[in-house]
Parts: structure tokens; C-alpha cells; sequence
């Protein structure tokens, strides 16, 4: 059986030609490149002489952690698909023993197996491995549908929210990155109910980078000339992802919102011929009405017995685990 070596970089370039088939925007070098002029990356490979692979890693919160970012859908290993990545992955995570007493891994997709595998190795590696869902996914399966099928099924009064509604705003939609266009998001961001978000010049970076790649998906609604919503989507490997959207609370009235996200839906799927939607993380209660499915996001908390470090943290999971449930109200 060929010996596998692991190795350890701080510069991402070492991830080309690493992308998986389905890759999404966070899966690529470029996004990683983003995030490690900001963190120190330690991105972590094994190689069999044939095939690599690899975990994006940075060192955060005294132990080894993803290299993402809150903007991140999801978080997955980078590794050929089968027992030689399987082989590859567990021999990488018993490396890793010798870097860290503790390694949490997320959000992780599992309807692709990721969790799955990562689990797997670190197990078959020694580490004490604890797994629970921290996130969900909203997702909409086009399944050959026209905009004009899938708006049908709906609920009403989304339906006629838009009938009302839609001829109050006009709505600009752009296939590249556009200044005044990003100016306006950025300014009803900042107005809006939302948090202020920390280092905004990465998703601004993000979306110059797809918009020069031809995958962004850029929206701006007006009413009386003033722009009151915008969102920021993009498109790639028949998937759109749901970035980032924001609407003037003063003037919600006007339903901008509805308007902005009907007008992309019927562009990714009547234009674009999207086969899936994918509205990011988080469970916000609006997000069921346009979507039709729930994926979990995992959290992957991975412990080395060995080492005294771990210990503490490996005391609590146990008594934890023995608590008794919560009785029902």
C-alpha cells in the first residue's frame, strides 16, 4: 500500500486544481485567498504520490478551526471521492494529532457525505468525535419547472402580495459587478433592520470576483427613483445562491422585497435554468415560503484523548451526554 505524507502551507494556492465537480463558491481557492489575507490559513494536505487532500484550516479559539467566514454557506474537506480519499482523509486527521488537542469543523453538509466522511476519519484517527446539527439550510428543487409553474404553487398571499405590489418599484437586475449598484446595497444594508457587519470589504471583494467570472446576480428595486432593496445572488454549477438581501424597513410597505426576489427566482430559473436554489444558513421563518426543503449544516467537534489538554472539554461532553433530557412542558 503507497505511504501517505501530510504536509502543512500558509498560502492557498496549494488547493488549485483541488475543486470537487459540484465546487461551490466557497470551495475555491480564490474564497479561501479572500479569507487568509485576514487569518492565517493552515491548510493542511495528504498525498499518496496520485491523488491529495486536504482541510482548510486556521488556528482560532485554542484549537484548530475552518478557514471560513460567517458569509460561508458550508465548510467540507477537499478530497477525491471513495476509499482512497476516505484513506487520505483519516491519515490526514491522525496527523493532526500532533497540532492540536481539538478540531471543530463546521458548518459541514452532509447530503454529499461530507459529515459523514469527516466523522469517519477522525474516528478511525482516535479522536473522540461528538457531531450534532448547529444550522439549517433552506433549498429549493427546481425540477424542470418554469418560474410561472413554481410562483403557481406558492401560498396566496405571496401571490397576491406581488399582484398588488410589483408595478410600485422597477426593479434593475445586472449579470456584472456595477459600483452604483453595490453602492445602493450597501447603503439600504446600512439602513435596514440588519446587524452592521464586520469586514463588508470581503463580500465586496467576493462579488467583484464573480461578477468578472459572469456568475453574479446583482439587484437594485426603486420606488419614485430611490433605491429601497437590493440582492446580491450568484450562479454556478446549476446552482443560485441566495447571498445577501435587504429591504428599507420605512418603506416595507411596499413589499420591495417580494418584488426584488420574484424578478431573480424567475431569472435563475427560466434564464439561468438553475436546477437548485440555495438560500444560505439560518432558519428565518419567511425563507420556507419560497423554499421547499430543509438540509442540516453539521458541527464536527473532534478531541484528542491522548493529550491532558483535552481532557477538561472531554469531562463536560460526558456530563453532558449524562444529563437527564428536559421534561415535557
Amino acid at each position: 500500500m503507497t505511504a501517505i505524507a501530510a504536509s502543512y502551507h500558509d498560502r492557498v494556492n496549494v488547493l488549485q486544481g483541488m475543486m470537487p465537480k459540484d465546487a461551490s463558491p466557497f470551495d475555491r481557492p480564490e474564497w479561501y485567498a479572500l479569507l487568509a489575507e485576514r487569518k492565517p490559513p493552515l491548510l493542511a494536505m495528504a498525498s499518496d504520490g496520485e491523488r491529495k487532500a486536504a482541510l482548510a484550516l486556521t488556528r482560532a479559539n485554542g484549537r484548530l478551526e475552518p478557514l471560513n467566514h460567517w458569509y460561508s454557506f458550508t465548510w467540507r474537506q477537499l478530497a477525491p471521492a471513495g476509499t482512497q480519499g476516505d484513506r487520505l482523509l483519516a491519515s490526514l486527521a491522525r496527523d493532526l494529532r500532533a497540532h492540536s488537542h481539538r478540531v471543530t469543523l463546521s458548518p459541514v453538509p452532509d447530503e454529499d457525505g461530507s459529515a459523514t466522511r469527516l466523522e469517519a476519519a477522525f474516528r478511525a484517527a482516535g479522536w473522540s468525535v461528538h457531531r450534532e446539527q448547529c444550522d439549517y439550510n433552506h433549498v429549493l428543487p427546481v425540477r424542470g419547472r418554469s418560474f410561472a409553474e413554481y410562483w403557481a404553487e406558492r401560498p396566496g398571499r405571496m401571490r397576491t402580495t406581488l399582484k398588488r405590489k410589483a408595478k410600485k418599484v422597477d426593479v434593475e437586475l445586472l449579470t456584472h459587478f456595477d459600483d452604483a449598484a453595490w453602492a445602493a446595497y450597501e447603503e439600504i444594508y446600512a439602513q435596514s433592520w440588519k446587524p452592521a457587519e464586520d469586514t463588508p470589504e470581503i463580500l465586496r471583494a467576493f462579488a467583484e470576483a464573480e461578477g468578472a467570472a459572469g456568475r453574479i446576480r446583482l439587484a437594485v428595486a426603486r420606488h419614485e427613483g430611490r433605491a429601497v432593496a437590493a440582492q446580491f445572488w450568484t450562479v454556478e454549477n446549476g446552482v443560485a445562491y441566495i447571498h445577501k438581501l435587504a429591504h428599507l424597513e420605512e418603506t416595507k410597505s411596499l413589499s420591495a422585497g417580494t418584488t426584488l426576489s420574484a424578478a431573480l427566482f424567475e431569472h435563475v430559473i427560466d434564464t439561468d435554468k438553475v436546477a437548485l436554489v440555495d438560500f444560505g444558513t439560518g432558519n428565518d421563518r419567511y425563507k420556507a415560503d419560497w423554499m421547499e426543503e430543509v438540509r442540516p449544516r453539521f458541527l464536527i467537534d473532534c478531541l484528542d484523548p491522548r493529550q491532558i489538554k483535552a481532557w477538561p472539554a472531554l469531562a463536560k461532553r460526558f456530563v453532558t451526554r449524562l444529563a437527564p433530557a428536559p421534561a415535557e412542558s
